[in-house]
């Protein structure tokens, strides 16, 4: 078969998964049921009042819906290249799902409450049937918690599914290249767990705003990304100065 360039990305590694499977179908639905429940209302506002309620969580909706995306985008790549239907596959994505749909509401917590930070407690929308405070003063390490965990079992299980992508390599015939880029995966999905857990740690660490910290560490996200992307292609293109594609 030719290769052409919907079948191989522009690293040169050959997509394995080409015909979406049930699975897939399956994962796509639980992604969509994910962004149903950040919906702020699920009925069509009936006044004006109804309307700037529901706008006013916009701005956290974007947020989490942007996450859900990159999570997404994140499960289809794999897919693609390993087109792995196995047993162990189909666990891990099952928790992957289980875990995703549970994530979903703290996500939206989080995000809602960092843009009323930022942008005025407006975003929150109409608080006026809410008793009490939004959150306890002294809850801010609980919610970092549920968060963090969550985000690091995420990917932790996208870890894992690349830690079996590894394990198969030689039946599914990677090369060189395509080896190199399952290693950075891992270092990247193990990266992104780890950050999750250090943030719950700080969270409970006996110093004033430690929960806000904890928010703040996955600022290191991004440079700590650009830093193994960079690094790695930088050897990998050292290492294979005329990146050896697949052959078709």
């Amino acid at each position: 078969m030719k290769l052409t360039d919907q079948t191989r990305e522009s690293t040169g590694f050959v997509y394995r998964g080409l015909s979406p499977s049930r699975l897939e179908g399956f994962t796509d639905a639980v992604f969509a049921f994910a962004i149903t429940l950040l919906v702020v209302s699920l009925e069509v506002p009936k006044t004006y009042a109804e309307l700037k309620s529901m706008m006013a969580g916009f701005i956290g909706f974007a947020f989490c819906f942007a996450m859900l995306v990159l999570l997404w985008f994140m499960h289809q790549k794999f897919f693609r290249r390993y087109g792995l239907h196995d047993t162990i596959t189909m666990v891990l994505n099952s928790a992957l799902l289980f875990i995703l749909l549970f994530y979903v509401y703290p996500l939206k917590f989080v995000f809602t409450l960092t843009a009323a930070i930022f942008f005025g407690p407006g975003v929150l929308g109409d608080l006026s049937d809410v008793e009490g405070p939004i959150m306890p003063a002294d809850a801010g390490s609980e919610m970092m918690t549920i968060y963090g965990l969550g985000f690091a079992a995420v990917f932790f299980l996208f870890f894992m599914l690349y830690r079996h992508a590894w394990a198969l390599r030689d039946v599914l015939h990677l090369t060189p290249v395509e080896r190199w880029l399952t290693r950075e995966e891992l270092w990247a999905t193990g990266t992104m767990a780890t950050i999750g857990l250090l943030s719950v740690l700080i969270a409970w660490l006996p110093f004033p705003a430690a929960s806000a910290w904890a928010g703040f560490f996955y600022f290191l996200i991004g440079p700590a990304m650009f830093v193994i992307k960079y690094v790695s292609r930088s050897r990998l293109v050292k290492k294979f100065p005329e990146r050896e594609l697949p052959a078709a």
